[in-house]
């Protein structure tokens, strides 16, 4: 068993709990920047994509996760942070600006969309931010002249310090490139989550009614929360514009915006690492069953792997709630505390806040 031992107040905020778990992650970092040296160019195409997948859980994860306000509508600003990088890359201008240009034009767009919506919430912000999704998709069409309508838009190369980066011309590149970005976005979102404004967060999602007792302001912070989800949601947006080449609205049909809340529901509510989990397995698992049922049978039946899928997300989040994330902490426990693990350890106990009541 190993046991952490307090010595100061700032041990609850600090980035990491000691330097064993800080050697652990620049470790995993380390491994991860070598991995274009040790697999495929395919295999390393989907890392890539688990990358970029990761982003977006992250976006979505700070509003859902951390503020407790569910989106079904996370996909708009996918395709505004697309949108906007391709109609600045194809005009010449540098990565350096455009990327984070296309996280602010996202961003913005959130904000603006968050002050009504956010005036609601539980199922009914869900509702509001799944119309918003489907408009979104008709809004797109309309403004052809700027995103190519139902014909879609091109987007070229990565330009950044005389260099050009390509998916498949350079796709160790672009691989790293993801990864130092995916890197950046986790430590903001980790120093995020330590400052007062993801306490005041955090606060808002356990109960609205104790946050504004305690003096913080809802309305902004919620609106907050919704520029700074939307604002890293357009940076995984930017980089999916370029991962896909060329694209349409069908890329970002409402079924993605689905597929992002069921990706940080699988991974673990309300941790960073369940959007790297839930990232993984949506990333990863459709190709492992497509694999699998080759090696079975070479006959293709429409809808089989997507129900296989399906059935596999479904007993997932039935037999672990907490998600991926919530079942890895569980079995570390239970090693640590071995042989005093009991059964009972990990029992779900209901409980209400007496304010939570009065709603």
């Amino acid at each position: 068993m190993r046991i952490h031992q307090k010595t100061s107040y700032d041990d609850d905020i600090n980035l990491f709990e000691d330097r064993r778990q800080a050697l652990w992650y620049l470790a995993l970092v380390a491994g991860a920047a070598l991995l274009p040296f040790a697999v495929s160019g395919y295999f390393l195409g989907e890392v890539t994509n688990v990358l970029i997948l990761a982003i977006a859980g992250m976006g979505l994860m700070l509003l859902a996760g951390h503020t407790g306000q569910p989106s079904l509508g996370h996909a708009a600003f996918l395709a505004c942070g697309a949108y906007m990088e391709a109609w600045l890359n194809n005009r010449g201008v540098s990565f350096l600006i455009s990327l984070p240009a296309a996280g602010l034009f996202a961003g913005a767009v959130g904000a603006i969309i968050a002050i009504p919506a956010l005036r609601m919430s539980g199922i009914y912000l869900a509702i509001a931010t799944l119309a918003m999704g489907i408009v979104a998709e008709d809004v797109i069409v309309l403004l052809e002249p700027y995103t190519g309508g139902v014909s879609g838009t091109f987007v070229g190369a990565i330009r950044l310090a005389g260099f050009e980066i390509d998916r498949y011309g350079s796709p160790s590149g672009f691989y790293w490139l993801c990864l130092a970005i995916t890197v950046l976005v986790a430590l903001g979102y980790a120093n995020l989550l330590r400052s007062s404004t993801g306490r005041a967060f955090v606060a808002i999602r356990d109960s609205e009614v104790s946050a504004k007792a305690m003096g913080i302001n809802i309305a902004r912070f919620k609106t907050l929360a919704f520029f700074l989800s939307c604002f890293v949601t357009g940076l995984s947006g930017a980089l999916m514009a370029h991962f896909l080449g060329a694209f349409n609205y069908e890329a970002f049909l409402i079924t993605i915006s689905i597929q992002m809340l069921l990706m940080i529901v699988v991974g673990g509510m309300g941790s960073i690492h369940g959007a790297f989990f839930g990232a993984m397995v949506v990333g990863f698992l459709p190709q492992i069953i497509t694999g699998i049922r080759q090696q079975i049978t070479m006959t293709a039946i429409p809808g089989l792997d997507t129900g296989i899928f399906a059935a596999i997300l479904v007993a997932m989040i039935i037999l672990e709630p907490r998600g991926l994330y919530g079942q890895w902490l569980k079995t570390r426990i239970w090693f640590q505390l071995f042989p005093l693990a009991r059964r009972d350890l990990f029992r779900r106990h209901k409980s209400y806040l007496k304010t939570e009541r009065l709603k």
